[in-house]
Formats: structure tokens, sequence, C-alpha cells
């Protein structure tokens, strides 16, 4: 038998490194391995300690608006105990002072329909002027803007305070509501997201079939903006709800405080002469303003998620 008939049949021999003779040097992807799990266990430890970071104090408001007042400071500070005392709670909160809770909440939302819903118009409206028309001066106003941002609240509380009293606004609930229709930080997004979200052809096409520029903002522009629109939104409606300092300042008539102001008097009344300790009724309030704000975030939320690829441009 030739040599050629005794190779059809035959298979080639396996090879050393197959055979595990040889043994396989480890790759990269092999040595990278371990690092990328002490990575993703360091990063499991972070974020499990931010979740408690955030969890934790929600909880303890939970549970301590279940207590009575003496149950507050005889029970363990984590875990229910004794009388189940929410409902009561929350109507001793809604109640006391005449229920003058009930005009905070009044107030606040008022607030934050028209302060955070006027910043959210006009962060849009102006926003998309900046992106997407030239005009003299636009340098400067966007130097201005980003000038604005830099600058604290708290260093432009005594001007406007100066400001609204000159104008005979204090005490009213316009000295809150005009500072809260005015976003810096909500213009810059709504700019930075028009000049890329918004092709200028695609302007140019609605001009060309006749579409004036009202028309081409509301029909056109404003689907292109819906997530950098929600998210001012959230923004804006967060930090009205939120907000402490401004309505101290301006506001001395109980009538039209906030929730976070007119909880904090609550507070402080067991310091004064003569003052009621209601610490439980502060509690429950607190848990009742968490709530509304709490659920319109995540509200708002879907449709920010929902609207990251709406409006996209093949």
């Amino acid at each position: 038998m030739s040599a050629v008939e005794s190779g059809v049949g035959s298979r080639p021999a396996p090879s050393r490194l197959a055979s595990g003779r040889i043994a396989r040097r480890p790759g990269r992807r092999d040595r990278a391995t371990p690092r990328h799990k002490r990575a993703s266990i360091t990063l499991g430890i972070l974020m499990t300690v931010m979740l408690l970071y955030c969890l934790v104090p929600l909880w303890w408001l939970v549970v301590s608006s279940t207590k009575t007042m003496d149950s507050l400071y005889d029970s363990f500070a984590f875990w229910f105990s004794g009388e189940f005392a929410l409902f009561q709670n929350i109507v001793d909160t809604f109640t006391y002072q005449d229920g003058i809770f009930l005009r905070w909440l009044g107030n606040t939302l008022a607030y934050v329909v028209v302060g955070a819903g006027g910043a959210t118009l006009f962060a849009t409206l102006a926003g998309y002027g900046l992106a997407k028309y030239d005009f003299p001066g636009r340098r400067w106003v966007f130097a201005i803007i980003l000038g604005a941002m830099a600058i604290p609240a708290s260093a432009l509380a005594v001007p406007q305070f100066l400001l609204f009293s000159g104008l005979g606004l204090t005490n009213t609930p316009w000295s809150v509501i005009i500072p809260s229709m005015v976003s810096a930080f909500g213009l810059y997004l709504v700019w930075v997201y028009a000049r890329e979200a918004i092709p200028d052809e695609l302007l140019e096409a609605a001009r060309l079939d006749g579409a004036g520029e009202i028309r081409i903002f509301f029909v056109i522009a404003l689907r292109q903006l819906a997530p950098a629109l929600i998210t001012v939104l959230m923004f804006t409606v967060v930090a009205t709800w939120n907000n402490y300092f401004l309505p101290l300042i301006m506001l001395s008539d109980a009538q039209w405080y906030p929730l976070p102001v007119g909880l904090a008097q609550w507070s402080a009344q067991s310091s004064a002469i003569g003052g009621q300790a209601i610490p439980n009724l502060v509690i429950t309030g607190s848990l009742l303003t968490v709530i509304p704000i709490s659920a319109a975030f995540l509200y708002l939320q879907r449709y920010w998620q929902s609207g990251l690829t709406a409006g996209s441009v093949k």
C-alpha cells in the first residue's frame, strides 16, 4: 500500500496544545477578570451605601409618623412600637391651627404650577432662540447666563428683597413666584440640547413650506425638545417645592408660607416661650410633603426616559 493510500483515511494527530501537553497561556481577558470582579464588588458596595443613605431617612420618617408623641422618645427609632397613630396624626396635622397645613399645601402647589411652569416655558423659549437664531449680542447674552449660573442664590437674597420691597411686593405670593420663574440652568440645558437635537435643515424645510416661526416652534421644535423640557420641569418642580430660603426672607404672613417654611415654624415652637411642642405633627407633615413631590418626580421620569430617543433624525 502506498503512502498516499494509507494517508487518505488517517486523521491528523492532535496538536500539543489540544492534547494538554502545553498549557494555554492566560490572555489579557483572563488577566482582567479578577480586576473587573473587584471593581464590580466595590461599585456594588458604594451603590448599597448610597441606597441606604437615601432610604434610611425615609424609613425613619414613615416609622415615626405612626407613633404618638410619647412613643417617639420611648421606642426604637427605626421600628414600629406602641399604638399605630398614623391616621390620627394625619387628622391632627390637617386640623391643627384651623387647618393651616392645607393652606400651606395650596400655596406650595400654586408656587410650583406658576413658578416652575413659567420657568420651564421661558427656559425653553429662550434656549431655543439662542440655539437657532443669530442676532447681535448673542454671545454677550450667553455669557451673562453662564455668569448667573455661577452666582449662588444666597448672594442674591438681599438685592432681591430690596428690589421687591421697593416695588411693594414683599409678603405677597409674587415675591416667591417671580424669582422662581427664572432658571439659568434650565435655559442653558435647553440651549445645549436644541443646538444638537434640532437640525437647521428641518427648520429651513418648514420655512420653505410656508410655516411661521411660532408654528415651527410649537409643532416641530417643541416635540424635538421634549426630553430637555421634561428634564427642566423636573428640576424646577423639585427646586420650587423644596424652596425654603426665598420664602423665608420674602414672607412674613404665615398665610402665604409654603410647606417647608410652615413646617419649620411648627418645629420652632418647641423652643419658643409658651410654645407647644408638636414633633409628631411635624414628622407627619414632612411625610405628607414628601409624597407628592416623589410621585411627581417618578411620573415625569417616565416621560423623560421615553423621550430620550424620540424625534431622532436618520
